[in-house]
Formats: structure tokens, C-alpha cells, sequence
């Protein structure tokens, strides 16, 4: 497995962020709610995951069947708490992890 890359991401509450993984085009549309921060992951112009709650430490697509050549981990550098947005690329970092879940 190669070193996990880090997806630059900004804090504001809500934002769409397209970029390219492993060769493959991503999109990623986050949003805070008042239950947490939600994601939707597009993979190729195709969603393979809606409404996704993001918790800290805990891989995001999980499972080799949505076609993903890798898996995205949000990590908290102040503690052990979930990711909210004004934290976002400060506190709380998305990283990207090529291989896993392949």
C-alpha cells in the first residue's frame, strides 16, 4: 500500500469536492447537519454511497463491491471526537488510503 493522501478540504458547512484517486474520478459532497456530517461519494459520475455518516477513525466505503480502489478515513488531530466543519482540513483531516478494501 502506498502513503495515504491527504483530500485538502475547507470548513464551511456544506461543499462538493471532486478530485482523482487511484485514476479514478471522485466527488465528494459533504454537508453538516445537526446529527453529524454527512457525505455522498460519486465514483465516475456514479453514486456509490448517500448519506454517509462520518465518524472519526472509521473507514467511509468499507466494502470492495462499490468498485473504489481505496477507502477515505477522517482523523481527528485533537482527539477522538467525529468530524464537524469548522474543524475541517484544521482538526479534523481526510485522508485516502490506495489498495485498502481492493
Amino acid at each position: 500500500m502506498t502513503d495515504p493522501i491527504v483530500i485538502p478540504l475547507n470548513a464551511v458547512a456544506q461543499q462538493s469536492v471532486q478530485t482523482t484517486l487511484s485514476g479514478q474520478s471522485v466527488q465528494l459532497d459533504i454537508q453538516q447537519r445537526t446529527t453529524g456530517l454527512y457525505m455522498n461519494i460519486w465514483l465516475n459520475g456514479t453514486m456509490i454511497i448517500a448519506g454517509l455518516l462520518c465518524q472519526d477513525r472509521t473507514w467511509l466505503v468499507q466494502k470492495s463491491y462499490f468498485g473504489m480502489p481505496g477507502d477515505m478515513i477522517f482523523a481527528d488531530q485533537g482527539g477522538e471526537t467525529d468530524p464537524e466543519y469548522s474543524g475541517l482540513s484544521e482538526r479534523y483531516v481526510l485522508m485516502y488510503q490506495e489498495g485498502k478494501n481492493v
